[in-house]
């Protein structure tokens, strides 16, 4: 069997068809019931109210209930345990609950407080978030992004790099109107395209700080695992792993008020010898970024397990 790296999915890959593929599945169904009990609210209905699945208060549990079930429905088939994993920004909660950190109680009960506190950081700021594209090899679109975000902003409004998710896609976060204006100058510069993102809340960037404080508080409270798990994950902070309860804290909190390094993170587990990539939760996004950081590398594949009956086949890929 090939060794493997599980990618966790945050926030935007939910979808209200998300459970179809696995709802007659028995595992499945103990978590989303286990789940709907903890956080006080039926899940199942709950995905289908658009107003409510795209709340970010109850995305954030939900997202984390939704990949933690498929999560152990691919652990019965499997029974073994990846060599590393990791999670996109959300995601990195989800990856901590299967690798026994946090249990899924507290779990769901923090990225619910972590929820709040990011929707409170935004009281009086108009917030938003873009992709920023390009398909240039010769850009370097870090360095790009970087200088047009340092230019634009000022003593009142920022924008910020917050998501390194490739060589050609970043994406920033900062105030609305910064947002709004900034697609002609990344233009000027060779950027191929800008998409804004419908979202309000400018999550990993420095209007955030709030935020960090206050679940600094809040994850001191909880139990959280310490050396003994079951695999280490790579967090996105500084793309590293973390074995303290200290250090674990303060990486959750840094993350949410600076950037996701997820390309770093993808290439240090590559460093590994890690060529395998299971997602394990909604959607493809991971999977879709892999094929960008780590091209032309030989014999890497990776797969996406939102879809029930594609367990067997990704199995047998292995």
């Amino acid at each position: 069997m090939t060794k493997y790296a599980a990618l966790f999915p945050g926030q935007g890959s939910q979808n209200k068809n998300m459970f179809e593929s696995y709802e007659k599945n028995i595992i499945f169904n103990e978590c989303i019931t286990k789940s709907s009990q903890i956080l006080g609210y039926d899940i199942s209905k709950t995905i289908q109210d658009d107003s409510k699945l795209n709340n970010t208060i109850y995305t954030q549990p939900i997202m984390v209930a939704t990949s933690i079930a498929m999560w152990n429905v691919w652990l019965n088939k499997i029974n073994i345990m990846p060599q590393f994993a990791a999670g996109h920004s959300l995601g990195e909660y989800s990856a901590l609950v299967a690798n026994q950190t946090l249990s899924l109680e507290d779990c769901l009960n923090i990225v619910t407080e972590r929820a709040r506190f990011m929707v409170d950081a935004m009281t009086g700021v108009q917030g938003g978030m873009a992709a920023i594209m390009s398909n240039n090899p010769e850009m370097n679109l870090s360095e790009t992004v970087e200088k047009v975000c340092k230019e634009l902003s000022n003593d009142k409004e920022i924008i910020q790099p917050v998501n390194y998710n490739s060589k050609n896609q970043i994406v920033i976060a900062g105030h609305k109107s910064l947002i709004d204006s900034c697609e002609s100058e990344f233009k000027a510069q060779g950027v191929k395209r800008v998409i804004i993102l419908p979202v309000s809340v400018a999550a990993h960037s420095s209007i955030m700080k709030s935020c960090s404080d206050k679940l600094f508080k809040a994850l001191n409270n909880i139990n959280i695992l310490e050396k003994e798990c079951l695999f280490p994950i790579i967090h996105n902070a500084d793309a590293s792993i973390k074995d303290s309860k200290l250090d674990i804290i303060n990486s959750l909190c840094d993350q949410v008020c600076n950037p996701v390094l997820w390309e770093k993170t993808i290439e240090k587990i590559y460093s590994e010898n890690i060529d395998n990539f299971i997602e394990v939760g909604p959607g493809k996004v991971l999977a879709g970024l892999n094929s960008k950081i780590l091209t032309n590398k030989d014999g890497v594949t990776s797969s996406s397990i939102d879809n029930y009956e594609s367990i067997n086949q990704v199995i047998g890929c292995m």
